[in-house]
Order: C-alpha cells, then sequence, then structure tokens
C-alpha cells in the first residue's frame, strides 16, 4: 500500500506544480490596423516629431463592438486561468496631464524622454504581455463571416510572442463577439500554449530589458573612462550588470567615454519581496549603487514604458 501511495503521489506532484504554476497578466487591446480603418488614430507630439497612434479612449467611448470584443477575449482568457487588466479601466487611471508635464527634463540640461500614449498605458498597466486585436466582418449574402487577427506581444520589448489568425465559418449572428469567439476559439488552446511558453522562459531566464547609460552635457568633465581605484566606470558598471542580470546574460553594444547601451538585459521577474521587478526598480539598484562610496554620483533615472530606461550620470 506504501509503494502504491508513493507512486501515486510522484504522478499526482507534477499535475499540481503544474496547476500552481503562474500565469502571465495580460491586457487587450485593439490594433493599430482597426483604429486607422475605423477613424480612431490621433497625432501625438514625440519631442518635436509627429506621430499618429490609436485614440483608445475614444474607441472605447464610441465603439461598442470593440468594447465587446474586449471584454469576450478577456472572459476568454479569464476562463483559462490567466489574469487580464481592462483597457477601459487602464485608460481612465491615466491621469491627463499636457505635453511638458508627461515629460522628463534635467534641471539644467533640460535633457528629456518622452512616452508615447502606449508607453504609458503599459506602464500602468503592468500587464506582461500584451494582446492586440484586429478584425473585419464581411458580408456574404445573409451571413456574416469575420477575419481576426490576435497577436500576443511581451510588453517591455513589443516582441511577438504568440500569435493565431483565421476567418470564422458564415453565421446569421451579425453580433461581432459571438462572430469573433466562433472564429478563434479552434486556435485559442495553441495560443494560450504560445503566451504561457514565452512566461515560464522568463521565469526561468528574466526578463528581456534595454538600459542605456550617459553623461549630462553640463559641462563637469564626467566620463565612463574615469577611474576609481585604477579601475574605469565603464568597467564598474559591466561588472555590476554581470553580477546582476539572471544568469549573467546581456549584451553591451556600445561603449563610448559619455554612452554606454546595455540590450538583451535579463533581469529577475520578481523581487526580493515577491512583487514584480520591472527595468526602474532594476535600474534603481544600479543609481543607488553609484550613489555610495567611492563613486558618489548622482543621477537622474528615466523610463520609457515598461522596458527602456535611461540612467543620466552627472546631475539629478
Amino acid at each position: 500500500m506504501k509503494k502504491l501511495i508513493a507512486i501515486l503521489s510522484l504522478v499526482a506532484l507534477p499535475l499540481m506544480l503544474s496547476a500552481q504554476a503562474k500565469k502571465p497578466t495580460l491586457i487587450v487591446v485593439p490594433g493599430d490596423a482597426w483604429c486607422a480603418a475605423n477613424g480612431y488614430m490621433t497625432e501625438f507630439d514625440n519631442q518635436g516629431k509627429v506621430t499618429r497612434v490609436p485614440d483608445y479612449e475614444r474607441a472605447l467611448v464610441e465603439d461598442m463592438d470593440l468594447v465587446n470584443v474586449i471584454t469576450k477575449i478577456n472572459e476568454l482568457m479569464a476562463d483559462r486561468g490567466f489574469t487580464v487588466k481592462d483597457l477601459s479601466q487602464s485608460v481612465k487611471n491615466i491621469s491627463q496631464t499636457t505635453a511638458e508635464n508627461e515629460m522628463t527634463t534635467s534641471r539644467t540640461s533640460g535633457a528629456s524622454i518622452a512616452e508615447t500614449p502606449l508607453d504609458r498605458l503599459l506602464n500602468r498597466a503592468k500587464a506582461d504581455i500584451m494582446l492586440e486585436v484586429n478584425w473585419k466582418t464581411t458580408d456574404q449574402g445573409p451571413k456574416k463571416y469575420l477575419t481576426y487577427n490576435l497577436r500576443g506581444l511581451d510588453a517591455y520589448t513589443s516582441k511577438q510572442v504568440a500569435a493565431s489568425q483565421g476567418i470564422g465559418e458564415p453565421s446569421f449572428s451579425a453580433v461581432v463577439p459571438v462572430l469573433l469567439e466562433e472564429a478563434v476559439l479552434k486556435n485559442m488552446d495553441n495560443f494560450c500554449a504560445q503566451l504561457q511558453a514565452h512566461f515560464d522562459d522568463m521565469v526561468a531566464n528574466g526578463r528581456e530589458v534595454i538600459v542605456n547609460l550617459r553623461i549630462f552635457d553640463n559641462g563637469s568633465g564626467m566620463s565612463f573612462e574615469d577611474e576609481f581605484d585604477g579601475v574605469e566606470l565603464s568597467e564598474i558598471i559591466d561588472d555590476w550588470m554581470a553580477q546582476n542580470t539572471v544568469s549573467h546574460r546581456y549584451s553591451l553594444l556600445d561603449a563610448t567615454e559619455d554612452y554606454m547601451s546595455f540590450e538583451q538585459v535579463r533581469i529577475p521577474l520578481y523581487r526580493n519581496n515577491d512583487m514584480p521587478m520591472d527595468t526602474r526598480h532594476f535600474v534603481t539598484q544600479l543609481r543607488n549603487f553609484l550613489k555610495k562610496a567611492p563613486y558618489n554620483i548622482p543621477s537622474k533615472l528615466v523610463t520609457k514604458g515598461l522596458g527602456r530606461a535611461e540612467l543620466i550620470l552627472g546631475e539629478k
């Protein structure tokens, strides 16, 4: 009997661990193509360059099909155990400020980095993966059919991590969420498996982010070539990255006397208190390290969305 119980325990253990496995947090947004086709685009001044971006707020107010589609996908994902952030509530929570207040600027040099509306949305929602949905309904006699494209994008890197597309069977139903559900259900399990595989990779190997460092152009003469106990500042920072990334995984793409660029930086998914780790928290650790003796270097931390941070040395 004891042997049988032991065997059953070994069989049940993987199932228990699978059931307890953490799942990514998602947020569903309409794709740029759908927003453009339906007139929900607006212009955004990105540091002097005018860029067209989706106007989620107006689309959610004016288009009930969009609201119903997002609600339906939220329901389908929640039924499969995923945590889903609601786009409508996330948009409402974003403070309505002027373009000047949406920029972080140095008190002396005037250096600034602006975030796009999507960056601000993802930074507020703190989702792991963004689900981007595009769809179109077409009449076929008295019936309608729906063509859809659903993509899972890493919220930190914007890299595609899952995809599903297809055409639903012609139906007499004129309700878009019903047509969408009928179209996506046959591919949903595979799509969810792709999302989970990406998240499992992040749990094991860290989340990928970008970290840049530069020097304020304020005439101080500071440089990444400055030495501390015979070691250049650039080497000190490079060593810190090696010690604090998951499995020492990162790439130093560029290093000059006033600029360093790190990509494919794998940061832990969670902090020591089990709270999520994002780029800001990770680079704050580097900032605190450089603030202490013997370096005593003040700096300003600015972020662009969830997955990119810049540490500017020499000023606050």
